[in-house]
């Protein structure tokens, strides 16, 4: 008999735990930032989009990579914003031909308000001491691939 090769084989039990409670915290994750963008009259993918251009500008094509969409949905999303004032476009110093969008003072305060006010951040990463939310953060670091940790 031939064995199983190991990338077919059924996860272990406690593999299988581990993958329940990351969808688990997931889907807990999104539900709280859905609420807290509703409270800005904000969709999820407005907010996300805002979130990642309060850090820095981008161009389009790198926001739909991030936000794995099209670039014709980023299009409209910054439209958007662009609208409430919350972002602006502005060439890129490196390459005039391309625009970055850019979180505007407005919009970098809702993304900072968005990101206080997510209670899932506040209540069960609190309730964890600062060792317990370094090893996690460490440990989820290793498991997205991110050397830092």
């Amino acid at each position: 008999m031939v064995p199983t090769p190991p990338h077919t084989r059924r996860p272990d039990a406690l593999t299988m735990e581990v993958v329940e409670l990351i969808g688990d915290v997931v889907a807990r994750f999104y539900a709280d930032y859905e609420e807290a963008a509703g409270e800005h009259a904000l969709t999820g993918p407005q907010a996300r989009l805002l979130s990642l251009l309060s850090l820095e500008p981008l161009p389009m094509r790198k926001l739909a990579q991030k936000l794995k969409c099209e670039p014709s949905n980023v299009t409209g999303i910054v439209d958007r914003l662009e609208a409430r004032g919350l972002v602006e476009r502005r060439p890129d110093p490196a390459d005039r031909r391309v625009k970055l969008a850019a979180a505007t003072e407005d919009g970098r305060r809702v993304a900072r308000d968005l990101r206080e006010g997510l209670r899932f951040a506040r209540e069960p990463l609190a309730a964890l001491s600062d060792t317990e939310r370094s090893v996690l953060r460490d440990l989820l670091r290793r498991m997205v691939g991110d050397g830092a940790a």
